[in-house]
């Protein structure tokens, strides 16, 4: 489902007389259909930059990521602007430790948005949102409230609700159960389950150890590049 090759990414700080700091360097990585692959590594080696590099948001220097979308290999490196988004609605989920909030719009209507982009009809996705929320142990009575006044926890599980209700083939998961508790994450490791039993593709930043071995088919072990062999 995913083919990246020689990824190269680095970054210029242009507040300290453009010094550039290389964080990935001919980085290769595949992801078969019905696998979980963790990327492990120290704090600060560029995971987050290589989750945001498969997700079309940082462009690279160098390399290609070839995404199967549409039943052919396209390379997200390279790919147009529309060609991104489209394959973000079909194909790529994401999800973050973050809510991008949306003012006025309800917790439910929120998650079902996700599904319906994806082809679901309107009232099957506020149905398979309400089932999802509550799976996730979001009260009812906040179903239909905008998520701003959320909790960090009850902001995550609307993310994690947004992320799985589509079922997309590709699923990247950048330390979605950072702030839940044992039950919650529980929950989450369940639905990670059946994406891979359905044949998502799973890319993951797992920092909890229970979580990560519950869940990883195999780690992709990142290293600084002034550590790099």
């Amino acid at each position: 489902m995913i083919a990246a090759s020689g990824l190269a990414k680095s970054f210029t700080l242009h507040l300290r007389g453009g010094v550039r700091i290389p964080v990935l360097d001919g980085l290769r990585l595949e992801v078969r259909a019905g696998e979980c692959v963790v990327l492990s590594g120290p704090s600060g080696v560029g995971k987050s930059t290589l989750m945001r590099a498969l997700h079309g948001t940082y462009r690279l220097d160098g390399g290609r990521i070839l995404v199967r979308h549409r039943g052919t290999m396209t390379d997200l490196a390279v790919a147009d602007e529309r060609t991104i988004l489209e394959i973000r609605r079909e194909t790529i989920g994401y999800v973050s430790q973050f809510l991008r909030v949306v003012p006025r719009v309800g917790a439910r209507d929120l998650v079902a948005e996700a599904a319906v982009a994806h082809g679901m009809d309107e009232d099957a996705a506020r149905v398979r949102a309400e089932a999802l929320l509550a799976r996730l142990n979001i009260p009812r009575r906040l179903h239909l409230l905008p998520p701003a006044t959320f909790s960090g926890g009850e902001q995550q599980r609307v993310n994690l609700a947004r992320g799985f209700i589509a079922r997309r083939p590709v699923l990247l998961l950048d330390e979605p159960t950072a702030s839940l508790d044992a039950a919650n994450r529980r929950v989450v490791i369940d639905l990670i389950r059946e994406a891979k039993q359905d044949g998502a593709a799973i890319v993951g930043i797992f920092h909890d150890e229970e979580v990560r071995a519950a869940v990883a088919d195999r780690l992709f072990a990142m290293e600084p590049l002034q550590d790099a062999a």
